[in-house]
């Protein structure tokens, strides 16, 4: 409400103020509505110009945003998440993609996997991981929702199934998992071999998200050491969406990487 006001005040029409921020009237109505949380901060920012806010009420808009991404089930969480938002982003998501090298993406982590990833980290109690390890799996659960799950597209490096986290037991049952959970129609797993050498991803995970607004910006998540960072910068994007389109060629189809999941599995055994 408090952005329709100042839309309001400053003489526009919904129509008006969405032509000029970037947005449809819709995803404008939803926002003043509150309808939705997420704001990308470049249309915060447009908005904040167009409408001429005083430099401290625009400051208090952009810790309102930033709060407001910390409502749904993640801000029980914010001892594990911090200020990263992901977990906002991908349950608004309609289409996540993600190239993985080291480990098995996030979302298609078992919870015994997850954990040993978590032990590797620095020391911490077992309360912490154990709380992390809860907070990986409620961010799996967009994947099973009835009311439109987002489409999941992950490629993950031969490299990834093969380092045996966990040991043994828990290698197995992660395997077991993405292949049952690659039957999903909503999800779509592919390996990418070894024997392919060189490619357009070496070195580089991350995550894309797109969203089902047309004038939702598409976002690249990359994860660091110290914290999670975003990239909106269109140029940046296309550079991830070209890549990820380069990995995506050359790993092997979701049939063949089934099989081949299914392979390093019984080697495990």
């Amino acid at each position: 409400m408090q952005l329709r006001r100042m839309r309001e005040a400053a003489g526009l029409t919904g129509t008006e103020a969405a032509n000029r921020v970037g947005m449809s009237r819709a995803a404008l109505g939803k926002v003043e509505t509150a309808e939705t949380r997420r704001v990308p901060t470049k249309q915060l920012d447009a908005m904040i110009a167009t409408y001429e806010v005083p430099p401290a009420e625009a400051e208090a808009l952009r810790q309102l945003a930033a709060d407001a991404g910390e409502r749904g089930w993640w801000w029980r969480y914010r001892d594990v998440f911090g200020h990263d938002s992901l977990p906002d982003f991908e349950a608004e998501a309609s289409l996540i993609q993600t190239y993985e090298i080291a480990t098995v993406p996030g979302l298609l982590q078992t919870p015994e996997y997850a954990e040993a990833i978590f032990r590797g980290g620095p020391l911490t109690s077992q309360d912490h991981i154990d709380r992390k390890v809860e907070a990986r799996m409620r961010r799996r659960e967009i994947l099973h929702r009835h009311d439109n799950p987002p489409r999941l597209w992950a490629v993950i490096d031969e490299a990834a199934l093969r380092r045996p986290i966990g040991g043994p037991e828990v290698m197995r049952g992660q395997l077991d998992y993405l292949a049952r959970i690659g039957q999903y129609p909503t999800i779509d797993i592919q390996v990418l071999p070894f024997a392919v050498g060189a490619h357009a991803g070496l070195g580089i995970a991350f995550t894309i998200l797109q969203f089902a607004e047309p004038l939702d910006p598409t976002i690249v998540y990359t994860d660091t050491i110290g914290a999670g960072l975003f990239e909106e910068d269109p140029d940046e994007v296309n550079r991830y969406l070209s890549t990820f389109s380069h990995v995506q060629a050359a790993a092997a189809s979701t049939v063949a990487s089934a099989q081949i999941i299914e392979g390093i599995r019984e080697e495990s055994t």
